[in-house]
């Protein structure tokens, strides 16, 4: 094509506006309208070239490289310090205090699950675990901002946002022990949680996977809020650590979305560590919110530690996100994990235990979040311990319950593939129960809900 049919003239003094918001900000938006136009526009008075791949890039003689050492690192937002002292007082919190003695409750309970469940590992009583120590206020913070509506996608350090959306002990319980409960059926680890009722999509191993299928998901929301004006609008949100941010998936994702013009909010929970490897040999630029302004998306970094700032600033994100039709926005949340990788981790074979000690010591999510309620005398020492008991024997009477439950039918090793069982599905049936059948002091079929029964009737159907 020539060239002459793509050129369009830009008088000098019609000036582009540039983006309000944080980091984009920097560098001035264009709107979605001139970026039809694939070639080069300018005037022979221009001081700017309209290459289509740089719309607003400043012409100079200047030989001079971009360096990243320059540029001053974006700043962290808080609304509280570590002594749970308000810094903004005519700004607030944006919580009432009745939420925040909620909120606290659930960092507490989720705090006694990880400790008791990683305890059971350690007895053999559980295959897997994973704790949220230091990343409590992150993920009850994040979800308390976000309408029960928004679908969300999950790492695998989000039980918080399960915990807060109103996902059960005996939920917690069924799924990790693998028993007839489960809404999964026992096919998954433990801690891949889902949950179709709170719009949360199941958990999956496989490292940053969610990212990309959340920028899609967005994209179909944003159909659906513009051919449904009549239901309140929805976005998607993702969490994910700074490690997933190294796969391509994450790239991917926040350009298509970009692009796009998806409502979604990317959460990277940044603690530091992918699994033992630190941030200084993950990455050179400043954190994962930096990468936000190369792909035109306006960014925020947030003090994880703070839970009225993680609230503050999804709450802001969500309303952004609905902006102009639908937009993606980056939250980088601060924070560090306190706790191992998981139970399959030893953290102390690369870093020093006085480093997490004096992290549990220096700056706590809840012990912050705890000394902003005693300075308002919402809390003392007699409640935490009652609370603490009470959220302790809850926990432990789900964990004893769901240990003891039946496991789930051995149907649905099988089932859930096809719409119905396929013939060479009920020959692979017939040939594990001539199995089970030849050799049943080897197998303990009387502990899986409905035994062999449920085998036979796949292979009637």
């Amino acid at each position: 094509m020539s060239l002459r049919h793509g050129i369009r003239r830009i008088p000098v003094g019609r000036a582009l506006q540039a983006s309000t918001y944080t980091q984009p900000s920097i560098t001035p938006s264009i709107p979605r309208s001139w970026q039809r136009w694939s070639s080069a526009a300018v005037s022979p008075a221009s001081e700017r070239i309209l290459f289509p791949g740089a719309l607003n890039s400043k012409l100079t003689n200047d030989l001079e490289f971009t360096s990243p050492s320059t540029a001053e690192a974006i700043p962290t937002f808080r609304v509280m310090d570590q002594d749970g002292v308000v810094i903004n007082n005519e700004r607030g919190v944006g919580t009432t205090d009745e939420e925040a003695v909620t909120l606290y409750t659930q960092m507490v309970l989720l705090s006694i699950m990880d400790t008791i469940m990683f305890e059971a590992q350690r007895q053999g009583r559980l295959s897997f675990y994973m704790a949220s120590a230091g990343e409590e206020a992150i993920t009850i913070g994040a979800s308390s901002a976000l309408d029960i509506g928004d679908v969300v996608f999950c790492q695998y350090r989000e039980t918080g946002v399960y915990l807060q959306r109103g996902f059960t002990l005996e939920q917690f319980m069924s799924q990790m022990f693998s028993n007839h409960k489960d809404v999964g059926h026992g096919r998954n680890m433990p801690v891949h949680y889902g949950s179709r009722e709170l719009n949360i999509h199941t958990v999956s191993s496989t490292l940053a996977t969610q990212i990309p299928h959340a920028a899609g998901a967005a994209y179909a929301l944003k159909m659906q809020n513009a051919q449904r004006p009549d239901l309140p609008p929805r976005i998607a949100c993702t969490f994910f650590g700074e490690g997933a941010a190294s796969e391509g998936d994450f790239h991917g994702a926040l350009n298509i979305a970009a692009t796009r013009g998806s409502p979604v909010i990317f959460l990277c929970r940044n603690n530091g560590f992918a699994i033992s490897t630190p941030t200084r040999d993950q990455y050179r630029g400043d954190g994962i919110a930096s990468r936000g302004a190369g792909y035109g998306i306006e960014t925020i970094r947030v003090d994880g530690n703070d839970i009225f700032a993680v609230r503050e600033s999804i709450k802001e994100a969500r309303k952004k996100t609905l902006e102009d039709g639908g937009k993606p926005i980056l939250v980088e949340m601060m924070a560090y994990r306190v706790g191992h990788h998981s139970t399959s981790d030893d953290s102390f074979a690369y870093r020093q235990r006085v480093e997490v000690e004096d992290w549990k010591r220096r700056d706590n999510p809840l012990t912050r979040l705890r000394k902003w309620l005693e300075g308002r005398e919402l809390w003392n020492e007699q409640k935490e311990g009652e609370l603490r008991r009470k959220l302790r024997k809850d926990v432990l009477g789900a964990f004893a319950q769901a240990e003891n439950e039946m496991k789930p039918a051995l149907k649905y090793a099988f089932t859930d593939v096809w719409e119905n069982v396929t013939e060479e599905q009920k020959s692979q049936v017939t040939e594990l129960l001539g199995v089970l059948e030849t050799y049943p002091e080897e197998y303990d079929i009387e502990h899986h809900e409905g035994g062999l029964d449920s085998l036979r009737e796949l292979v009637k159907k």
